[in-house]
């Protein structure tokens, strides 16, 4: 957790001004509209005196990357606040399905048969209706999971028609290392492909280029809450 010093330090109430702004720009820059856009405020390691400025100031969408974190800390502020959106946007085990199912409204990283396969079951189970996204490593890195590009298309029509899952987009993480308005091209390109219109992609250091190559939502963590000490 941050000391009292670090959050009084640091203004995520300006940051998320100044993001909105950036995003206003970039979609205006684009021919798009700054509603076209959909902020996901990744919250993962800050804790609640973190995350209250920015609900506050009107933000509902959030991304975490761990069902257990999420688990430890939403549940109380979405009594608090209406309307919470919560995406999970890190690596999911099949065994935390069952709470994975329970606790968000999208999942973003749907990376292999075996969990399409189990979140459908438990989805089916709960009654409960959820937003998907496929993972695609489109740099092929080998510490990243995802589906690669050239299986991308026909692993999404067998998570529709095989499973039922209602998958909305395609999600990518760009290497660290690489031009990413490549990989938002590629991303975008298999999107259409696959009959989608949904793009998850862009963090702090390149959602505007994300957003110039057609990302519906960008996920922007260290930009709004700072970094973690």
């Amino acid at each position: 957790m941050h000391d009292e010093s670090t959050n009084t330090r640091y203004d995520s109430v300006n940051a998320l001004q100044q993001i909105s702004a950036k995003i206003e720009k970039a979609a205006s820059k684009s021919g798009r509209s700054y509603s076209d856009i959909t902020l996901v405020a990744v919250s993962k390691t800050f804790d609640t005196p973190e995350i209250l400025p920015i609900l506050k100031m009107g933000q509902r969408v959030f991304g975490e990357n761990r069902v257990q974190e999420a688990k430890a800390k939403w549940p109380t502020l979405q009594k608090a606040f209406l309307n919470i959106q919560l995406h999970l946007i890190g690596p999911l085990q099949s065994n935390k399905a069952a709470e994975a199912i329970q606790l968000f409204d999208v999942i973003e990283t749907i990376n292999r048969e075996k969990i399409a396969m189990v979140l459908a079951q438990e989805a089916k189970k709960q009654d409960k209706r959820l937003k998907f996204y496929v993972q695609v490593n489109t740099g092929l890195e080998p510490q990243k999971s995802g589906i690669t590009p050239q299986d991308t298309v026909a692993f999404v029509r067998r998570c529709q028609t095989f499973h039922h899952l209602d998958i909305e987009g395609l999600m990518c993480i760009p290497p660290a290392d690489e031009n990413p308005g490549l990989h938002f091209a590629l991303l975008e390109k298999l999107g259409r492909e696959a009959g989608l219109s949904k793009f998850s992609m862009g963090m702090s250091r390149d959602f505007e280029t994300a957003i110039a190559f057609g990302a519906t939502s960008i996920r922007v963590g260290s930009a709004i809450f700072g970094h973690r000490i």
